[in-house]
């Protein structure tokens, strides 16, 4: 029986996969046309499988292709270039063995190779020696990327392309490097005094713009493989519309979200409720995606401060490609272009970030005693919403003063969103999504039982962009198929008033409060 994996390498025999064939036919053009390239990608994107299963169809079109992964070798082969020599060719003839090429075998059947230089020596005589195209694949290359050693070994493979360009030298059909860094641009330590500089031993090779997310569409081909093996009928397109939304398309987050619903929920039945249960479960439990992702985070602060400014003051950041720490958030998968603006990645990193910080900065916030909760539960076992924003905006007044007006301005709807937690812990569930405007609105989407709540939070900035700010909210309750909204406004304004008000707009209802 198969099942839906997230570690290592996924087989089609053994696993629910997303049909690629898209994507590993754009990658093998490159490969027809002798090009040298980097799959750059984020940890668990999916590059160790593309690899597998590119090199699974380029042995059926007559290829031999060579795969090897530094992962698997030790620190210490990176140490002298005679280590890394005979490492490498270790896995050279690993492949070759398995493969049964006992010719090529004799070829590499030398013990005295000591440097890079002769290394090249016997790489053209293996070269020579195939009556096939060969491809090499190198996976996991970031392991040796800061060391000296690797840059000569770039510099050996680049010097025999350009030599095979002019006829001079044979050399590999085509190098495909993976790892989460593009090699040619990569920033190297290679100096005992720390110095960084550039080096770009890998200019020859050619821009990788695969898109290695998953659509929709190529979503769905997990999902029809699944529900044809279960026997179940799904409504597919739309559920692979629903896991798009959530997680734009991240391999691991697609096939984790899939594996929860399946393995944790054990539902046939993927409605949106379902698939949001799962990804409260995905939220509140640690995996290795998780832990890089807050770890990148938190060793760059400069990448902290811009995150902080999308997700918790919901900020419009321009993109610009040569802007570096844009450039890392995109490196690690955490940040991406958003029709020219930076936007997270996906709703579900978006959430796990916001409740990271959200959960650093909860420890300065005032107390209150959440004894009350059953106050906010009306009979039917539903939410009593008007009553909570009510409880709120007496909250804030009774605990911030004037002098916390900045502290407000900066952490307003982070105090709420706290001050919500206890009251829908266990029954419900809170999403936000930053709406990108004037006004810099964040939406709350909050489940309770089988009901959605919808708060938009926003800083006051006067009438005009109040009335703008109600349409943008009644679309928004449009889409998300809910006829009552909610809106609380922040207003630092030295005359201002805690006020509420009711308003209909477009067949909606709105409930409104000032802080």
């Amino acid at each position: 029986m198969k099942e839906f994996n997230v570690t290592g390498t996924c087989i089609p025999d053994k696993h629910y996969m997303v049909d690629i064939s898209n994507k590993l036919a754009q990658i093998e053009k490159l490969v027809e046309k002798g090009r040298y390239f980097t799959i750059n990608r984020p940890r668990q994107y999916g590059k160790t499988t593309t690899i597998y299963l590119l090199g699974r169809r380029l042995t059926k079109r007559g290829y031999l292709v060579i795969s090897i992964s530094f992962e698997g070798m030790s620190s210490k082969v990176f140490n002298s270039e005679e280590s890394f020599i005979k490492s490498f060719l270790r896995e050279i003839k690993r492949n070759l063995k398995f493969k049964k090429e006992i010719d090529l075998l004799k070829v590499l059947d030398n013990d005295e190779i000591e440097n890079i230089g002769e290394l090249s020596y016997l790489l053209t005589d293996l070269i020579l020696e195939s009556n096939k195209k060969i491809v090499l694949m190198i996976d996991e290359v970031d392991k040796s990327s800061n060391n000296q050693l690797f840059l000569d070994f770039l510099g050996m493979l680049r010097n025999k392309f350009l030599m095979a360009q002019r006829g001079e030298d044979y050399t590999f059909h085509s190098i495909i490097l993976a790892g989460v860094y593009d090699v040619k641009n990569l920033k190297l330590k290679l100096r005992p005094d720390d110095e960084q500089k550039y080096n770009s031993p890998w200019n020859i090779a050619v821009e990788f713009d695969v898109e290695m997310s998953f659509n929709s569409v190529e979503i769905a081909t997990m999902l029809e493989e699944y529900q044809e093996d279960q026997n179940i009928k799904l409504n597919v397109e739309e559920i692979a519309q629903k896991i798009y939304y959530y997680t734009s398309g991240h391999p691991y987050l697609v096939s984790k979200l899939a594996k929860t619903v399946d393995e944790s929920l054990k539902e046939q039945n993927w409605m949106e409720a379902n698939l949001i249960k799962a990804i409260k479960i995905l939220l509140n439990e640690q995996n290795t995606n998780f832990k890089s992702l807050i770890k990148n985070i938190e060793n760059d602060n400069d990448l902290y401060q811009l995150i902080y400014k999308i997700i918790m003051d919901g900020e419009r950041i321009t993109y610009n490609l040569d802007n570096p720490i844009i450039q890392l958030g995109e490196l690690y998968g955490i940040l991406k272009n958003n029709n020219g603006i930076v936007k997270v990645h996906n709703r579900i990193y978006e959430q796990r970030i916001y409740n990271y910080m959200s959960s650093k900065i909860e420890t300065n916030l005032n107390k209150i005693s959440y004894n009350f909760r059953e106050n906010f539960i009306r009979a039917d076992g539903y939410l009593y919403f008007k009553k909570i924003l009510k409880k709120f905006q007496l909250f804030i007044k009774e605990q911030y003063s004037d002098k916390d007006q900045e502290f407000l301005e900066r952490n307003g709807r982070l105090i709420f969103l706290a001050f919500i937690k206890p009251i829908i812990n266990g029954k419900g569930f809170d999403f936000k999504e930053v709406q990108t405007s004037q006004e810099k609105r964040l939406d709350v989407v909050i489940t309770y039982l089988d009901k959605k709540y919808i708060v938009e939070l926003k800083i006051w900035r006067g009438e005009k962009y109040h009335q703008e700010g109600l349409i943008q909210l009644v679309d928004y309750l449009d889409k998300q198929s809910v006829e009552k909204g909610y809106l609380i406004s922040f207003n630092f304004n030295k005359n201002k008033e805690y006020k509420e008000e009711m308003v209909k707009k477009n067949g909606k209802e709105i409930f409104a409060i000032w802080v």
